[in-house]
C-alpha cells in the first residue's frame, strides 16, 4: 500500500482526475469537495500528504492549510487557480510545501507530490548516531531528529527550511544563489517565484536567530550564505 494522499478540490472533474492518477501511481487516496469535510478527513484517514485547492466553497484554503498544520505535521501542496505572488508567497508563510497553479499537467503534480514524500521518507529512514552541526552559539542542528537545538530547546523544521539550512550549514561561508537553492533543495525544474527562497529563509530566521545572534547572511545582488 502506498503513502495516504488527501486531495481537497470542489470541481468534481479535477478531482476524480486527480484521484484517479494518483491511484494510478500507488497511493492510496481520498478526497474532499470542501473545507470541512478535509479537516475531518485529516484527522481520520490521516494522510501522508495533502493536494489542498484554495478556493473552497466553505473555509478557504489557508485556513484549512493552517488547521491541519495545527493537527500534524504533513506537507501541503496548494493546487489553486491564482496566479497571484502574493497569495503564493502566503501560503508557504502559513505553512504549505508547494504550490501548483492551475491548469497543471497531471505530471507536474505527480513530480511535486513524490518530491515531498522522498524527502519525509528519507527523514523517518533515518538511523544513525547522534549528529550535530553547529550553527552559532549554542545552536545545533541535529540530523537525527532534524530539528534545531537552541540552549537546549528543541525547534521543529519544516522539511525544506531543514534542507535548506541544512545545505548552508555543510557550506558555511559559501554562497549560493536562489536559482541554486531551488535546484538543489526542489531537485528539479521549479515553476514557482525566486520568492519562494526568500519567504524559507525569513521562516528560518525567524525560527533561530534573535537579536544578538544572526546566523544566515543576505548577500545582494546574489544569495545566501551561512555566517
Amino acid at each position: 500500500m502506498g503513502n495516504r494522499i488527501l486531495v481537497v478540490e470542489d470541481d468534481n472533474s479535477i478531482r476524480e482526475m486527480l484521484t484517479f492518477a494518483l491511484e494510478t501511481e500507488g497511493f492510496t487516496v481520498d478526497n474532499s469537495k470542501n473545507g470541512i469535510e478535509a479537516l475531518n478527513k485529516n484527522n481520520e484517514f490521516k494522510p501522508d500528504l495533502v493536494l489542498l485547492d484554495l478556493m473552497l466553497p466553505d473555509i478557504n484554503g489557508f485556513e484549512v492549510c493552517k488547521k491541519i498544520q495545527q493537527e500534524r505535521d504533513i506537507p501541503v501542496i496548494m493546487v489553486t487557480a491564482k496566479d497571484d505572488i502574493v497569495d503564493k508567497v502566503l501560503g508557504l508563510e502559513i505553512g504549505a510545501d508547494d504550490y501548483i497553479t492551475k491548469p497543471f499537467h497531471i505530471k507536474e503534480v505527480i513530480a511535486r507530490v513524490n518530491k515531498s514524500l522522498q524527502r519525509i521518507d528519507k527523514a523517518t529512514k533515518l538511523e544513525k548516531e547522534s549528529n550535530l552541526i553547529e550553527i552559532g552559539k549554542e545552536t545545533y542542528i541535529d540530523e537525527d531528529g532534524r530539528v534545531v537545538i537552541k540552549k537546549g530547546i528543541e525547534i521543529s523544521l519544516r522539511p525544506k527550511e531543514y534542507e535548506v539550512l541544512h545545505l548552508l550549514a555543510t557550506n558555511k561561508g559559501k554562497v549560493f544563489s536562489r536559482e541554486q537553492l531551488l535546484n538543489k533543495i526542489w531537485s528539479y525544474d521549479y515553476f514557482g517565484e525566486l520568492r519562494t527562497v526568500d519567504v524559507h529563509i525569513r521562516r528560518l530566521r525567524a525560527k533561530i536567530e534573535d537579536n544578538e545572534n544572526k546566523y544566515i547572511e543576505t548577500v545582494f545582488g546574489v544569495g545566501y550564505k551561512l555566517r
